[in-house]
């Protein structure tokens, strides 16, 4: 059976990676992979996250299984960190939520739930998006689309080229929305462009799917999740995945969460039920140990109180990065785009051949299409970064 397999290429990232972990010399930068890092290079474990860890190693009772919707009390937790502690589609019973393996998990069971709805959904999804957004969704069988959006020439959202692309959706399409800290472009909707979707949303009968996975990492965690949360407010029905990776530095736990809001109770109660046959079919039950740690940092106020510092002090010094890497870059032209950016991710504008030349010549490594994770900068390594660059330009 498996002798007529074909070896696949490398993933990109994957290759990047290895690459940077076999080259020896001592002022290699890895701009690369998308991990948040501290200034010593670092991806640290929150303060706040081995004190709930260490309440639950003295705590813990069971190994059991917390079933497929997961542990209810992260359930809850997610949906108020999403929509609001207030928000009125919680108190009406129009929202549920299940705890998934990662927004990879959540963004593949969406996926498997959207072709049990209609086997022929399409997807629209923006040109250029996370790498894993279309082999997630498209595994599954769904159709999938691209509406234009970053302008690679000023690398700015193109607007009006993506609603004009919307036009040409149909009733029942999926439209996927990044929530905040557009990955890979760090290019976010306006709030007054979140209106704008929302009023074709509205208009064509789209159905609106948001992935939530840097909430907390661009302005702070309720300025990111307001043109998310205004759209909630507008629709019948809306899907978000979200991810705890990032703003609770649970990469490897694998911890995320997929909701549902919808037009009734009784229609999201049938919709859910739906949802967890699917989940059922596939992995069965979430790993319990990332939302636990999730669950009782949130349900503590001390505990929540400390983890937002945290999460805060990395947001401001992204936001740092951004402007003294965007000052200097300036002798080189005009880079000012990354400073009006947000999240870890930034495309630097320049050709795969000076990319090569830097990692090459200078052991910077990044993607071929000049993505760089600006969390990967600090103090030591930005002026040896920015001198590689203006001396390529």
């Amino acid at each position: 059976m498996f002798e007529a397999l074909k070896q696949l290429p490398a993933d990109p990232i994957l290759q990047l990676m290895q690459a940077f972990r076999e080259d020896t010399r001592p002022n290699k930068v890895d701009l690369g992979i998308g991990v948040y890092k501290d200034d010593a290079g670092n991806t640290p474990i929150m303060a706040s996250v081995h004190e709930a860890e260490r309440r639950l190693l003295e705590g813990e009772t069971t190994k059991s299984y917390v079933g497929p919707a997961g542990a209810a009390g992260f359930n809850e937790s997610m949906a108020r960190l999403i929509l609001g502690e207030s928000s009125d589609l919680i108190r009406d019973g129009r929202v549920s939520v299940i705890q998934t393996p990662g927004g990879c998990g959540a963004l593949r069971m969406a996926a498997e739930f959207f072709r049990l709805c209609q086997p022929d959904t399409k997807v629209w999804v923006s040109t250029p998006t996370w790498a894993n957004h279309i082999p997630l969704l498209g595994g599954a069988g769904l159709d999938i689309c691209e509406y234009p959006y970053l302008n690679r020439q000023t690398l700015t959202v193109d607007f009006q080229a993506m609603l004009d692309t919307l036009e040409g959706a149909e009733a029942g399409d999926v439209v996927l929305l990044h929530g905040c800290c557009h990955n890979p472009s760090g290019a976010d909707l306006t709030f007054e462009q979140w209106r704008a979707v929302t009023e074709l949303i509205q208009r064509k009968g789209l159905l609106p799917f948001v992935d939530m996975a840097y909430q907390g990492l661009g302005e702070g965690l309720e300025e990111d999740a307001a043109g998310l949360r205004y759209l909630a407010s507008q629709v019948p029905e809306m899907v978000i995945a979200a991810s705890c990776s990032k703003n609770f530095g649970l990469y490897r736990e694998r911890t995320g969460a997929l909701m549902l809001i919808s037009a009734t109770a009784a229609i999201n109660q049938a919709a859910t039920s739906q949802l967890l046959s699917v989940v059922r079919s596939h992995y069965s039950m979430p790993p319990a140990h990332g939302a636990a740690i999730v669950e009782t940092i949130l349900g503590d106020d001390v505990l929540r109180a400390n983890w937002q510092g945290e999460l805060n002090a990395m947001c401001e010094r992204i936001l740092g990065l951004r402007h003294a890497f965007a000052d200097a870059l300036a002798p080189a032209g005009d880079f000012g785009f990354i400073a009006r950016q947000r999240g870890m991710f930034s495309f630097l504008g320049i050709p795969p051949e000076q990319v090569r030349q830097l990692r090459e010549e200078h052991g910077i490594y990044m993607l071929e299409s000049s993505r760089v994770n600006v969390a990967g900068l600090n103090a030591r390594v930005l002026p040896q970064v920015a001198s590689a660059i203006r001396g390529l330009i």
